[in-house]
């Protein structure tokens, strides 16, 4: 496959700019070169270190690691020749140490879990674990809710950014209100209500430590909500082999122009991968969407959740989706 030029926009970084000729790379970032490689094809792609910004060493393996995964998703691993040991990326997890000296891999399943740049400033690394009990359930203590913008990355697919951030009630309650009285999100969530019903909603859920309630955005114009939520202390639990740091997802759109097949690729990849990386203990996200919604049904299973059963909650009869850590990571092509 020739090397063309390109350029792609990267998470956080609004001026990232890619030369590929001759079997080489160059990246750009604002304006100042952050690396040169030599590009050679064999098992893996041969990824040979020429130059790169001596004040940012980590920012540039990164970032070139990041172009060439997103320009080819099928590509699996690059085999980085470093001398010498690049030892911050073989602590963090970026690279992996070969049998021989100078040789590392970095392997696409790897780079995809590690938390930076997707989640920004959110995050701090695993909450420490201690038990207890609420309404005799028993369950880690959850850390305190973020704040603000929790994801973002740039889908180059769509060519444009996917974010999450917490709903905040004043700002968000009317556009929540629209959304919820809309007769087609009506007829699967059955929460149509007035402000002031759907004030006390989502402030019971804002009280509520086990759930976490999020808006998604395209380009910064909102057009989605979320709930995310840990297994443990929901009504879910009773129903499947439910483990400490499952994560379950509630999901809605609201905005007409952001509905299809393509958006829905986008967002729930974003989704799925927010969680997984705001805890690495997470092994897999759940969903319970009713079982007669064929067409939410099917494009879950096209980001790789599959259908464990069908169930009978209270309210309706649902179908349990699952989407396992190794599965999400080997098989789902974020770019």
């Amino acid at each position: 496959m020739p090397f063309d030029t390109a350029s792609h926009t990267l998470p956080r970084w609004r001026d990232l700019a890619a030369d590929e000729r001759d079997c080489r790379l160059s990246l750009v970032l604002e304006g100042s070169p952050l690396i040169r490689v030599r590009l050679e094809r064999g098992e893996t792609l041969q990824v040979y270190l020429e130059d790169f910004a001596r004040d940012r060493p980590q920012q540039a393996l990164w970032a070139a690691c990041y172009w060439l995964f997103a320009r080819d998703p099928d590509c699996q691993r690059l085999t980085w020749h470093l001398d010498p040991a690049p030892i911050e990326a073989l602590r963090s997890g970026l690279l992996v140490a070969q049998g021989q000296a100078g040789l590392y891999n970095c392997e696409r399943t790897l780079f995809w879990q590690l938390p930076q740049p997707w989640l920004g400033q959110t995050y701090s690394g695993a909450y420490p674990q201690q038990m207890q009990i609420t309404e005799g359930k028993r369950h880690p203590r959850r850390a305190p809710k973020p704040r603000g913008e929790v994801y973002r990355r740039f889908d180059a697919r769509l060519g444009a950014w996917v974010s999450l951030r917490t709903l905040e009630i004043d700002q968000d309650l009317e556009r929540f209100n629209r959304w919820q009285n809309n007769p087609r999100v009506l007829n699967f969530w059955q929460e149509g209500g007035s402000l002031e019903q759907h004030r006390d909603y989502l402030g019971k859920l804002a009280a509520d430590p086990h759930s976490l309630t999020l808006i998604g955005c395209f380009d910064n114009e909102p057009f989605a909500y979320f709930e995310a939520y840990w297994a443990k202390e929901d009504r879910i639990a009773p129903f499947y082999a439910v483990d400490d740091y499952d994560r379950g997802i509630h999901m809605l759109v609201g905005e007409e122009q952001h509905r299809g097949p393509h958006k829905v690729a986008s967002w729930l990849s974003a989704l799925v991968h927010y969680l997984f990386l705001d805890d690495p203990r997470t092994q897999r996200v759940v969903a319970e969407p009713r079982a007669d919604n064929g067409k939410m049904i099917g494009y879950m299973h096209d980001q790789c959740f599959h259908c464990e059963k069908e169930f009978d909650f209270p309210h309706k009869r649902a179908a349990l989706m699952i989407l396992g850590r190794e599965r999400f990571f080997e098989r789902s092509r974020l770019a």
